[in-house]
């Protein structure tokens, strides 16, 4: 018998189906953004879910064609530098670093299906799920150094569990989008299946969901043969991609060093050149941050990257750029931001002084 709860204005979904509890993100005007009141209602869904032992597994969408969810509400990041204040801001990313712990420590398998934009805040969610399924719509990236802000969620250091070498500096520094079967491929989602599927491959995990043995790894392997008929296979490899993210970037400690032998880049030149774009649109110091916390976190407990995350929040939402960055492309939107320092030189110099941790 299925069990429907609305929670906060119906901006999300709770529906118990059988053994599995599906929650919807319920804002597709705004691509499932999160908010605060999201956050604790996707928390306390999940609270009441790990105490009911009728519930064997949690399934997680976002309503709406364009994504699953695009990340924090922008509003939250502007009001910060809009009243000069980033408590609010601060709050949001606790809480929002306790749910994505959650899920990563949860004790029954969570499924998120990942179809369209699911970024930023939305990555840090299907993070830490046993089965991320991507569609061809899918769009996945890490972007906030565009606004002088750094990769958080816990991505310095679950990137490196999920993705092969040298992809974790490559997607963190420079934003890179992932379409598709991409995603599969450099390892952010688990398997594809085409979108006029989905719909199948949803009921399928409600249906298996009943009867699913406890330990969670067990549950979530019997959850992936129930997905097995849905899913499209043959994902492309990229071995060239991989030779050169692996040369270029991994275990990288110097962006300036990244950069010098980027120009000297002989083979995919339209990527090292795309990689430049990319880099000149970005703050320099929150592109150094970056880097420096890959290099911290790699291997690190998560619970020990969560709370560095908040350091370095509180560090760069005090700083020039991300005022400058949140003006630039969420308020005014001239995309015209002046950082401060406006080279990476400047910002490697200035490296030693910042206090992240």
């Amino acid at each position: 018998m299925e069990r429907e709860t609305r929670l906060d204005e119906e901006q999300v979904i709770v529906s118990l189906s059988g053994a599995a509890l599906h929650i919807t993100l319920n804002r597709p005007g705004a691509i499932n953004s999160l908010t605060l009141d999201i956050v604790r209602a996707i928390s306390g869904a999940l609270e009441r879910a790990r105490r009911d032992a009728g519930v064997k597994c949690v399934v997680m969408t976002g309503a709406g064609d364009r994504g699953f969810c695009a990340g924090g509400d922008i509003k939250i990041m502007a009001g910060a530098v809009r009243d000069g204040s980033i408590e609010p801001a601060m709050q949001f990313l606790r809480e929002e670093n306790d749910l994505d712990l959650l899920i990563h420590l949860f004790e029954k398998p969570v499924v998120v299906f990942a179809h369209g934009i699911t970024m930023g805040g939305g990555l840090g969610i299907a993070a830490g799920a046993d089965i991320v399924v991507a569609t061809e719509t899918t769009r996945m990236a890490m972007p906030e150094t565009r606004i002088g802000f750094f990769p958080d969620v816990g991505s310095t250091g679950w990137l490196f569990s999920k993705c092969g070498p040298g992809y974790p500096e490559f997607l963190g520094l420079t934003g890179y989008e992932m379409a598709g079967a991409e995603c599969v491929r450099v390892g952010l989602a688990s398997c594809l299946i085409p979108s006029s599927r989905l719909n199948g491959a949803l009921q399928a995990v409600i249906d298996r969901a009943d009867g699913l043995p406890a330990d969670r790894t067990e549950a979530a392997s019997a959850l992936r043969q129930a997905l097995s008929p849905f899913v499209q296979a043959d994902i492309p490899e990229n071995p060239e991609m991989d030779r050169w993210a692996r040369e270029y970037f991994a275990g990288r400690t110097s962006v300036l060093d990244i950069l010098s032998d980027l120009k000297a880049c002989s083979i995919l030149n339209d990527l090292c050149e795309g990689v430049f774009g990319r880099l000149s649109e970005r703050s320099p110091s929150a592109v150094v941050v970056t880097l420096k916390c890959l290099r911290r976190d790699e291997g690190r407990d998560l619970r020990e990257v969560y709370l560095s995350d908040l350091k370095v929040a509180r560090f760069l939402m005090t700083r020039h750029d991300f005022r400058e960055g949140v003006r630039a492309r969420l308020i005014d939107r001239d995309n015209r931001p002046a950082w401060d320092p406006d080279s990476f030189e400047k910002a490697a110099a200035l490296e030693p002084l910042m206090d992240i941790g």
